[in-house]
């Protein structure tokens, strides 16, 4: 079934209750319904857009984002969500790897392209905030013009792409993650029931929207429950703590870096806490220390899951407080199944670590136009996530992870593949070779940091330097926060680098931040 079509359903159920207040303003159920339709005519009518047409929205978080998301899926569009903190370089190639036939965005977001945008074949552009270069008006402007039509036919089905996710790939070339309606529905259905979300929750949405936590998990979820989302266009934590006690919160979603400043904030404010019912906490590694910190801080213990961009989500520790331990993610949802791994292909003993591989109805289709590296992802209909760990014999098969196999960074919740990085290191003049890791930090989790060679017959750049060649090209969070100078990179014998070498301590640093 179409996801725009559940979510339908749930709407007229709720009709009349609070969905989403956002920048001063409350939005009904049936006000999103209505919303959601005329921007879905406005797809049909005035761009054409049908079908498995892709429509890429870099927007700020907000309503027009949701609209807009949820419009597309209703027409039968596949949604492609772009982080505005996107170099121009990176939008472009989004864009043109997708084939996206419409960009939604402001005024900013088309000047961050630049002249690239002219380049890319068969892409037209709506801007929320002023007249198009195709001749539209501003999207406010365009709505007026919009009559009301038919209920919305929804002609893409279970198994068709509702959504284009890109996730870099350790070659440096970004992967497409298509996720089908079926995907999205099944997942949503099995955290509605694991985390006993219903109606009477409020959700305080601190999360993007560009990301799978954000829009898939948070923001699809709560519309589905029926629940009211409080929704902030960013996080900050004292006013996360002041909202709960206002507004009567009742879940919060974030990544460790959130709740690690949550921690320091609660040491200052000590706000009411007794609305709460469950923090939960994903996106990237929760340490031990932040897992018993932030109970000691507030009294509640942090929700633990696992997942994925492919998968959305595989495990979750139990809603039961004292069954979530530490170190654990948790048990498979209802309709999930875990394999663990060795490196031939075979199951390894219980207990024992090996790849996580991962089979159920939320699983994606495949990688958008790479056939090769959807066949290399999958044994069959086994998804090998890259993930390191095992599962506890004495504890129902408890899953822990331990690493992974491989060399993604997460920091602060997002994703960075080190080849991505070093491709565009070494396209500085002065640097001849670059080798990028993650080291561990206490508040973002991990930071990325670079170790370069510089080429004899130039003059060694500064920090600052390097750091702004990266930001030309790279969204924020992806340029290194440490720089540091070797002579030559160490390799096997067959030339591969050995980056363990790395995370034993590396001299000398240029600088850190």
């Amino acid at each position: 079934m179409n996801l725009a079509q559940v979510l339908s359903q749930s709407f007229g159920k709720h009709s009349d209750r609070v969905a989403i207040v956002f920048g001063g303003r409350s939005y009904r159920f049936r006000e999103m319904e209505e919303e959601i339709r005329k921007y879905g005519l406005w797809l049909q009518r005035r761009a054409g857009i049908g079908k498995g047409d892709r429509v890429a929205l870099l927007l700020p978080k907000g309503m027009e984002f949701i609209f807009m998301h949820l419009a597309a899926l209703s027409v039968g569009a596949i949604s492609l969500p772009l982080n505005p903190g996107y170099s121009g370089e990176e939008i472009a190639y989004y864009l043109s790897d997708s084939g996206s036939s419409l960009l939604v965005t402001e005024a900013s977001g088309l000047e961050k392209l630049g002249k690239i945008h002219e380049g890319i074949e068969g892409l037209r552009t709506l801007l929320v905030d002023e007249g198009s270069p195709d001749g539209w008006d501003s999207l406010p402007r365009e709505l007026e013009q919009m009559e009301a039509g038919p209920p919305p036919s929804y002609p893409a089905k279970g198994d068709d792409v509702a959504m284009i996710l890109y996730t870099s790939g350790t070659t440096g070339k970004s992967k497409g993650a298509m996720i089908t309606h079926g995907n999205l529905v099944a997942n949503m259905l099995a955290l509605k029931n694991l985390w006993q979300w219903t109606e009477r929750d409020i959700l305080l949405h601190v999360l993007p929207l560009f990301h799978i936590h954000g829009l898939v998990i948070a923001l699809h979820g709560g519309l589905h429950a029926g629940s009211t989302l409080i929704m902030h266009d960013k996080f900050d934590p004292q006013r996360t703590w002041k909202a709960i006690e206002r507004d009567k919160c009742t879940l919060l979603m974030g990544v460790p870096t959130m709740y690690h400043r949550l921690v320091k904030e609660r040491e200052r404010l000590k706000t009411d806490l007794t609305s709460m019912r469950l923090f939960i906490a994903g996106s990237a590694p929760l340490s031990e220390s932040l897992f018993h910190s932030f109970e000691a801080s507030t009294g509640f213990r942090i929700l633990d899951r696992y997942g994925m961009t492919e998968t959305s989500l595989i495990a979750s520790n139990p809603l039961d407080p004292h069954r979530r331990k530490p170190n654990s993610v948790g048990y498979p949802l209802p309709g999930v199944q875990v394999r663990i791994v060795s490196e031939r292909g075979e199951d390894v003993k219980t207990g024992e670590v090996g790849e996580v591989w991962i089979q159920g109805e939320s699983v994606f289709k495949g990688y958008w136009q790479m056939p090769g590296k959807t066949k290399e992802s999958f044994e069959g209909r086994w998804f090998k996530s890259g993930d390191l760990g095992y599962q506890d014999p004495e504890d129902s098969l408890r899953l822990h992870l331990v690493g992974r196999a491989k060399e993604l960074i997460i920091t602060g919740g997002y994703n960075v593949y080190p080849k991505e990085v070093e491709n565009v290191l070494e396209k500085h003049e002065a640097i001849q070779e670059a080798a990028v890791i993650g080291l561990p930090d206490e508040n973002f989790g991990e930071r990325v940091a670079a170790v370069v060679v510089f080429k004899k017959d130039q003059t060694p750049p500064s920090f600052r330097a390097i750091i702004d060649f990266c930001r030309k090209n790279l969204a924020g969070y992806k340029c290194p926060k440490e720089v540091v100078a070797v002579d030559q990179l160490p390799r096997n014998a067959m030339g591969k680098i050995q980056k363990m070498v790395f995370q034993r301590g590396i001299q000398p640093r240029i600088n850190h931040v």
